[in-house]
């Protein structure tokens, strides 16, 4: 995982191969204190008889969030519910050329029968109107939804066009879904004021969101303030009963939040099972806990 100063920079990395990109030179070690995977098993599933996605903008990621908490509240069967501010959604258009409202909007999708999936998305529909939200766009056709979902995996890469030459860094958060509104719109209060561009996206269908800092590494000043940003990011996820992450940076980069986060009573567990399973510490050595 990278935390802040460990620059993502996918396109130089990664090798291009005739089938896209390989991406295994990104893999510079495992997940986990002990880092050994001994078997893995994959389950496979059934493809949905119908897939419906599509995009709904809000008036702000306040209105995203709560619409995402109503929807789940709800009971509505969602496959996929991700969150762009107005910044990401404009890096996703330049990079993407899809021509999205550059407002708050969250990316959905739905599984199910056709009959089922439609009522799904007219569902949602309403209840994004509640919160100020709509219309929302949704289809079926697979050409249209590819393009969409290749936009918001590529969204990291998208933000280079916000700012060229800048260094993306990337950090993140997890909090109960509750207090998703809270924690997003209290950051982007903080993004602004610390004079820091950083687009937000997020998977808020369980409370985790990114924030893509794109900073002057050159400009001592700047990487100060962006910082100090990142630290301010996860004390409020904490302060909420949050995590420190979900995805960027625990290996390294948040040790320092372990014992914040979990206490020292159940970080002294987790040493303490490092150092039974891993005497030597050579396990995906110096992550999570220091031994």
């Amino acid at each position: 995982m990278l935390a802040f100063g460990e620059v993502i920079d996918t396109a130089r990395r990664a090798k291009k191969t005739s089938a896209g990109y390989d991406l295994t030179r990104l893999m510079v070690g495992s997940e986990g204190t002990l880092g050994i995977i001994t078997q893995l098993t994959l389950k496979l599933s059934g493809i949905p008889e119908a897939i419906a996605g599509g995009t709904c903008p809000f008036p702000s990621v306040e209105a995203c969030c709560n619409t995402a908490i109503a929807t789940i509240q709800s009971g509505i069967p969602i496959a996929r519910i991700e969150l762009l501010d107005a910044l990401q959604v404009r890096a996703c258009n330049l990079h993407a050329k899809l021509g999205l409202p550059e407002v708050p909007m969250l990316f959905l999708e739905f599984h199910g029968t056709e009959a089922s999936v439609a009522e799904q998305s007219e569902r949602f529909g309403e209840i994004a109107a509640e919160f100020g939200g709509g219309p929302f766009t949704w289809t079926t056709r697979a050409e249209d939804r590819t393009k969409l979902w290749e936009a918001r995996h590529h969204a990291a890469l998208s933000n280079f066009a916000l700012r060229p030459g800048a260094q993306i860094v990337a950090t993140d958060v997890c909090v109960p879904i509750s207090r998703l509104a809270e924690c997003v719109t209290e950051t982007q209060a903080d993004i602004a004021e610390s004079r820091i561009m950083a687009p937000i996206v997020g998977h808020v269908g369980d409370g985790n969101f990114h924030l893509t800092l794109l900073v002057d590494m050159s400009d001592a000043d700047e990487v100060k303030r962006a910082k100090a940003l990142s630290e301010r990011l996860v004390k409020r996820a904490l302060a909420m009963d949050g995590t420190c992450t979900g995805e960027h940076g625990v290996g390294q980069g948040k040790m320092k939040y372990m014992e914040a986060e979990h206490g020292p009573a159940a970080l002294a567990v987790m040493v303490s099972i490092k150092r039974a399973l891993d005497p030597q510490n050579i396990l995906n050595p110096g992550k999570i806990v220091a031994v």
